[in-house]
């Protein structure tokens, strides 16, 4: 029940958030890596059973584990209410971040542009958020950090297209090229917007998962193809030359 057994599971599942934290502050990573395990475990709560039902029992499990004052014995439930406690993290973005996983159970499509907004809303800027809120950002910073998160978790959608679709999932409201390009410009401009605003160097730990963001967006953009082809990624040394310059400078 510690944060290393967390760190254990984010290195393994969740790689690019790792080397996020690895590269914050080492004191930001207490707060970071229960958090990001527990993303991690819910995550995954959709696909490991074929059976809808247990599905959504393993969700409502981590629901229900969340609004409990006391911690259940769990590799991750236990550092996890830690830092919920430490940091008064808000329950109700974390049931969100959760509920909204129930899409993942399912293969029905989005309903709508508004429906897929608020997926990558509850998934990805609810979870920036939390992880600023955990490092010790304040309320004024929501709104840049969330625009931010948005963004981030929009480029990391694009790159799980073909893998959500191989799964039997419909993953965008309009796969064709220009309908993709004007997604990536709509993260783009979230991205930007988030940038001017700006946020407290306390969110920056948070932030910086969303390293990579900007360049996938604008490959997106440039080459929508590249989405559904599975070619969205970064060269390893520009990857991990974005991650150290931001985490040198405090850039996003």
């Amino acid at each position: 029940m510690s944060v290393e057994a967390c760190a254990k599971l984010v290195e393994r599942g969740d790689p690019d958030r790792f080397l996020a934290v690895m590269a914050a502050p080492v004191a930001a990573r207490a707060q970071l890596l229960p958090l990001y395990a527990f993303n991690l475990e819910v995550a995954r709560a959709p696909w490991v059973t074929k059976e809808p039902m247990i599905a959504e029992m393993r969700l409502q499990w981590w629901r229900d584990v969340v609004a409990e004052a006391s911690p259940r014995a769990h590799e991750v439930v236990s550092p996890f209410h830690a830092v919920i406690q430490a940091a008064d993290l808000p329950l109700e973005v974390i049931d969100r971040l959760i509920e909204a996983r129930r899409w993942d159970i399912y293969k029905e499509p989005f309903a709508d542009e508004a429906a897929f907004d608020a997926y990558i809303e509850d998934t990805g800027a609810g979870l920036m958020w939390l992880a600023a809120r955990a490092t010790g950002a304040g309320p004024e910073a929501e709104a840049a950090v969330r625009g931010f998160g948005w963004a981030a978790a929009l480029a990391n959608y694009l790159r799980a297209v073909p893998e959500l679709a191989a799964r039997g999932r419909i993953p965008l409201i309009d796969g064709r090229p220009a309908a993709v390009q004007h997604l990536a410009s709509r993260g783009l401009i979230r991205l930007q917007a988030a940038r001017r605003a700006g946020w407290p160097k306390a969110a920056r730990p948070a932030v910086l998962a969303g390293w990579q963001a900007e360049a996938l967006l604008r490959l997106a953009a440039m080459d929508p193809m590249a989405v559904a082809e599975g070619r969205l990624h970064l060269p390893e040394f520009t990857r991990r030359g974005k991650l150290l310059w931001r985490a040198l400078t405090g850039m996003a």
